[in-house]
C-alpha cells in the first residue's frame, strides 16, 4: 500500500453540517476530503485529503511545481475544496501545497492556533474577496501618411516619425492607466476593509488580451458588492485602450491567515 499523508485546504467552524459541502467531493489526486477536527478547539477543523507521500516527496514536488498542466490540475481542485467549504460558511483558505505527516499533526496544528484561527474567521465572516485587474492594449501602429508633393521627408525620416508617433501613443495610454488605476483606489475605499497589490499577471498567467498592469484583490463586505462593482467598473470610462475587469466573490484568499506552520514542502515528516 502506498504511504499517504495529508493535504491540507482550508480552516473552518464546522457546525455539523460542513461534511454534507464535502460529500464526494474529489480533491488533489482525486482523494475523498475530510474534516479533521479538535475538541480542544471546539468548532475549528480543517478540511484535508490523503496523497501519495512518493509523489509530493521533495524531488518528486519540485519537478511537478514547474509542470504548468500539474499545477494548474492542483490549483483547480484546492481551490474546488475552499469554494465549497466557503458556500456554507467562512473559511481561511490554506497555500497551495500545504503538507502535514498525518492528521494527529493537522489536529494539533489547529490547538496550538485555536485563538488565531478564531480571530480571523471572525473578522473576515460576511466579507469575500473581489480582484480587480487592469489591462492596457498596446495602441496600434499608425498607418503611414499618404505621400504628397509638400512632403520632403525621405524613408528614413517617415520611419523615425511613425516610431514616435506610435511611442507617444503608448506613453498616452500607460498614463490613461495609471490614472485609471487612481480612481478605482478612490472608488473602492468606501465599500472595501481592505486591499493587497499582487504581482501583475505575465505570460501564461495572463488571461486574455492586453498587459496587466494592475493586479489587486480588495476584501469587500456582502452588504457592499453590488455598490462596490459598480463604481469600480466606471473607473475606465473615457479611456480608451484601458480595461477593467472585475471577478469574484472569491474566498478571500489574500486575506487569510499567515503562513501556515506544516511539516515542509515535499517530505512531511
Amino acid at each position: 500500500m502506498t504511504a499517504a499523508i495529508s493535504y491540507a485546504y482550508a480552516v473552518a467552524r464546522d457546525d455539523g453540517t460542513l461534511h454534507q459541502a464535502l460529500a464526494g467531493l474529489a480533491g488533489v489526486c482525486g482523494a475523498p476530503v475530510r474534516l479533521v477536527c479538535s475538541q480542544e478547539c471546539e468548532g475549528l477543523a480543517i478540511a484535508v485529503s490523503p496523497v501519495p507521500e512518493s509523489e509530493f516527496a521533495e524531488g518528486a514536488l519540485r519537478t511537478r511545481l514547474e509542470d504548468l498542466d500539474w499545477l494548474e490540475s492542483t490549483a483547480r481542485a484546492h481551490h474546488r475544496v475552499v469554494e465549497a467549504l466557503a458556500e456554507r460558511t467562512t473559511v481561511l483558505p490554506l497555500r497551495l501545497v500545504t503538507l502535514y505527516r498525518d492528521d494527529g499533526r493537522v489536529r494539533s496544528v489547529i490547538e496550538e492556533r485555536c485563538d488565531a484561527f478564531g480571530s480571523r474567521l471572525d473578522a473576515l465572516a460576511s466579507r469575500a474577496e473581489w480582484g480587480v485587474k487592469v489591462f492596457v492594449d498596446e495602441p496600434a501602429a499608425p498607418r503611414p501618411k499618404e505621400p504628397s508633393a509638400a512632403d520632403d521627408l525621405g524613408p528614413g525620416r517617415a520611419y523615425l516619425s511613425r516610431r514616435r508617433a506610435q511611442r507617444n501613443a503608448r506613453e498616452d495610454v500607460y498614463r490613461d492607466a495609471g490614472r485609471v488605476a487612481e480612481r478605482i483606489e478612490s472608488a473602492a475605499r468606501p465599500y472595501s476593509v481592505g486591499h493587497v497589490r499582487h504581482r501583475a499577471q505575465q505570460g501564461a498567467l495572463a488571461p486574455g488580451t492586453g498587459q496587466n498592469i494592475i493586479n489587486d484583490a480588495y476584501l469587500v463586505p456582502m452588504r457592499d458588492a453590488d455598490a462596490f462593482r459598480a463604481h469600480v467598473a466606471s473607473a475606465a470610462d473615457g479611456f480608451e485602450g484601458v480595461r477593467v475587469e472585475i471577478t469574484g466573490p472569491w474566498a478571500p484568499y489574500s486575506f487569510a491567515a499567515p503562513d501556515m506552520p506544516q511539516d515542509g514542502e515535499g517530505v512531511a515528516r
